[in-house]
């Protein structure tokens, strides 16, 4: 085999690849001596087929099977020239009909070309220099006791009664929601039990059906906030036909252990266990969330080198897509978030480039401190992914990432990503800080990050994706749905 290197610029190779026509008989005949004492062909014993019997019958079908190895082990011929190639490498060869049969026939030379990117070599620094501050809140009993009550209150039992409803009571109503006279999607519901003072619907829709009766016929009157989730709503008037079922006053809450037993749970001292475990779990997110982004805001400016343009464009075009998927879901466009699609476009580019960049890096630490997902880890992983979805279409996603190495390596990257910052973690200086709850929840501010292009909308979105998260969608009037299941 001869390798010749056609184009050396930048990042990019090319190389001439020629396996001479004696190379590919010597291995059609090798393949050809091990059908032999296989196939059985009438006329002839087992064994005894003539060579150029066998050839004529299959010569062709298995110096194809070569000619496919050769190009599936292409790989390994960039290896042996010390390179990585950053995907898998572009094969361009003969598109004569004529040429290619004389290859098969073993009367030429196979020649292909590669075309790739590598990825450039990166010299690990000394993480001695990297610092970052981790925020710690410390929940308060009385937060803990807030939520216990939040959770109690979903075993409150609510009875029938006549009269008006007050706030509080839980009305059971119908409802049809029109914009100029025509009813629009999502608007309409029906027996949807509503907590009067919950301020689960938008503003002013619970405030107009205290003191309606079961029976009552009613039109709600109310202005969508001018930042609903749902464009074509926002800022709009809007009225719902509303039909009152049942009004039901609340019962008495006790938060004991019969409430905790009524929610499935031994006791009271467990339901609390369970909560605290909850809020800190979601402390400790946004707490991991935020040394991560500083370590990467750390390592984004230490290491600064090309990117391979091909993984740059693949990230970039999975960002776009998800961007573009959400603003068409929330029926927005760029001019709503003020910007247009020429400067996001740059702007989601830039963000591309910092992740492929900053994925190489972790890459290149991990493999370097022996970092690796083991199979139980990833199986897990692989369940949990499943598990988000309907149970008649588990097995269905559960077979494609086994049989799809491209999906169960999504699945992989993040856990391996995880588990190097876990041990850059144990490299780097940590030094903890006690914050108040709105410091750990304030978002980051753009001049501290490059992983945030901009503070629109759209951009928050592509993090959410980045993250695994799926937008999810509430139908009208409930009020900013999006916000509402963040809690």
């Amino acid at each position: 085999m001869q390798v010749t290197e056609t184009l050396n610029s930048g990042l990019k190779r090319e190389i001439k690849v020629i396996v001479p026509a004696s190379d590919m008989e010597a291995k059609l005949m090798t393949r050809l001596s091990d059908a032999r004492d296989k196939v059985r062909i009438n006329g002839f014993r087992p064994g005894k087929v003539p060579m150029q019997h066998l050839r004529k019958m299959y010569g062709k079908s298995f110096m194809a099977e070569v000619v496919n190895e050769i190009l599936n082990d292409s790989r390994s011929i960039i290896t042996g020239r010390g390179e990585k190639a950053a995907m898998q490498p572009e094969v361009v060869m003969t598109e004569d009909e004529k040429e290619a049969e004389k290859i098969l026939a073993g009367g030429a030379d196979f020649e292909f070309q590669l075309n790739y990117e590598v990825i450039p070599p990166i010299d690990i620094k000394d993480f001695a220099n990297i610092k970052v501050t981790r925020p710690i809140y410390d929940v308060p009993e009385s937060e803990i006791d807030e939520q216990v009550q939040r959770v109690a209150e979903s075993a409150r039992t609510y009875e029938a009664k006549d009269g008006k409803a007050a706030e509080g009571d839980r009305v059971t109503i119908d409802y049809v929601g029109k914009i100029d006279g025509e009813a629009f999607a999502g608007g309409a519901g029906n027996d949807q039990p509503l907590v009067l003072g919950s301020k689960e619907f938008i503003p002013g829709f619970e405030d107009q059906l205290i003191g309606a009766k079961a029976g009552d016929e009613k039109q709600v009157t109310v202005t969508f906030p001018e930042n609903y989730q749902a464009a074509h709503l926002a800022g709009k008037e809007a009225t719902f036909d509303v039909t009152v079922k049942e009004v039901a006053k609340p019962g008495k809450l006790e938060v004991n252990d019969e409430t905790a037993k009524s929610l499935g749970l031994e006791s009271l001292e467990r339901l609390r266990e369970i909560v605290k475990g909850q809020i800190e779990n979601q402390f400790g997110s946004m707490t991991r969330q935020k040394v991560k982004r500083q370590l990467l805001d750390q390592l984004d400016s230490e290491y600064r080198f090309e990117a391979p343009s091909k993984l740059v464009e693949a990230e970039f075009n999975n960002i776009w897509t998800q961007v573009n998927r959400d603003l068409e879901a929330a029926g927005r466009t760029f001019a709503d978030e003020d910007t247009t699609e020429e400067e996001a476009r740059a702007e989601y580019m830039r963000l591309a480039e910092r992740r492929v960049r900053l994925g190489l890096v972790l890459a290149e630490i991990g493999e370097k401190a022996g970092v690796t997902v083991s199979d139980e880890e990833l199986q897990r992983s692989l369940f949990e992914q499943v598990r988000r979805f309907p149970a008649n279409q588990q097995q269905e996603v559960f077979e494609f990432y086994r049989s799809n190495p491209e999906a169960l390596n999504s699945l992989r990257a993040p856990l391996f990503e995880e588990k190097v910052v876990d041990h850059l973690l144990g490299q780097i200086s940590v030094t903890d800080k006690k914050v108040s709850k709105d410091e750990l929840m304030a978002e980051d501010d753009e001049a501290e990050t490059a992983a945030k292009p901009a503070k629109k909308a759209s951009a928050k979105k592509a993090d959410k994706a980045e993250a695994g998260e799926e937008p999810k969608k509430k139908a009208a009037p409930k009020k900013k749905a999006a916000a509402k299941d963040a809690e």
